[in-house]
């Protein structure tokens, strides 16, 4: 597959920033094609939709890399410059209750031919178009170098249903390390969507619109301290342990946890953010941690990316999930991705 390296410099600004710190240092982000045309992407979206949207319904929680034995650090990671916030954009819909209408589900087709789903939620971009999950949820850890197929994007799943329609993604940027190196301590990606879209009776694709105008998108933040607390969001579907299944992965759950930093060397996970959580891995791949989440507005500032889920204490219960650490090269890599193009396919 023919990937483009994106060399980023320092300063980029966005609409509605604020308190914008450069990084550090420069980084390398990856970009990748997923559905590329139109054609293509209106193949992708059929897929899913066609059958009252069957594929959809019928998938399975992705299984891959889902548990790490993590261990808790008393040290905290040392930021590699100065902290940084990218507002949220409220979407047009009256907030009710306290969960974000920007999560949702991300669904494609696995190395074993099977569809299956991860989490994902969306963000701030210069054309509204963004969704940030877990990397290995975009690229296929079982076939070197390639991307997983017919990937989509359902905010508010639940049941079957798709609220604000399914957005193709056209392409996925992540970083340099994680594709080369399978770097677990990079593990988070990007994904431009297309126009949201809904299929009538006669398979006929009709557009919702870019994503953020749908849903509004949550804000970016980078290099702040891992003694914090966030918001975490997702659809954990898994088995703890001792074999009870807390979660049925068909509605959007949350949780609140302190963060702390944490080691996965089997995943050469050096950097990572741990948090306190009862979500079991299968499902919560991807889920959002925001910092300052606001149930009023049900915006916040994404901090963390769930890659997998830990038992600490050693009782057969999940109670960690673990994110790489944002810094300045994380913000590099989502910076590479926030100014790029999509449009519709309908």
């Amino acid at each position: 597959m023919r990937r483009t390296l994106i060399a980023l410099g320092i300063g980029l600004g966005l609409l509605g920033s604020t308190v914008v710190s450069a990084p550090a240092q420069a980084a390398s982000a990856v970009t990748d094609p997923l559905a590329s045309t139109v054609p293509a992407a209106q193949q992708v979206a059929a897929f899913w939709l066609a059958n009252g949207a069957a594929n959809l319904k019928n998938a399975t929680p992705y299984a891959v890399q889902t548990v790490v034995h993590g261990k808790r650090l008393s040290t905290a990671v040392v930021p590699d410059g100065k902290p940084g916030l990218i507002a949220p954009a409220q979407g047009p819909l009256s907030p009710k209750g306290k969960l974000p209408t920007t999560s949702g589900k991300v669904f494609f087709v696995g190395a074993d031919g099977q569809p299956h789903w991860c989490t994902g939620t969306a963000m701030q971009s210069t054309y509204r178009n963004l969704v940030a999950t877990a990397s290995h949820c975009v690229y296929d850890t079982q076939r070197a170098g390639a991307t997983l197929d017919k990937w989509v994007f359902v905010p508010g799943y639940s049941e079957g249903t798709t609220p604000w329609g399914l957005y193709v993604g056209k392409q996925a940027v992540t970083h340099y390390d994680f594709v080369a190196y399978a770097d677990y301590d990079r593990d988070y990606a990007f994904v431009n969507v297309y126009n949201g879209v809904v299929s009538s009776s006669s398979d006929v694709l009709t557009d919702t619109g870019r994503l953020v105008d749908n849903v509004g998108g949550q804000g970016f933040t980078w290099n702040q301290t891992t003694a914090s607390s966030v918001d975490v969001f997702g659809y954990p579907a898994g088995l703890n342990p001792d074999g009870t299944q807390p979660y049925t992965g068909q509605t959007l759950e949350w949780s609140y946890g302190k963060t702390f930093t944490a080691l996965a060397p089997a995943i050469k996970g050096e950097e990572l953010t741990g948090v306190d959580s009862p979500f079991t891995g299968e499902g919560s791949l991807g889920s959002s941690w925001l910092y300052r989440y606001s149930s009023n507005s049900r915006t916040g500032y994404l901090n963390g990316i769930t890659i997998s889920v830990s038992d600490t204490d050693g009782d057969n219960r999940y109670d960690t999930s673990v994110s790489p650490y944002f810094d300045s090269e994380t913000y590099a890599v989502y910076s590479a991705a926030v100014n790029l193009w999509t449009g519709s396919i309908a």
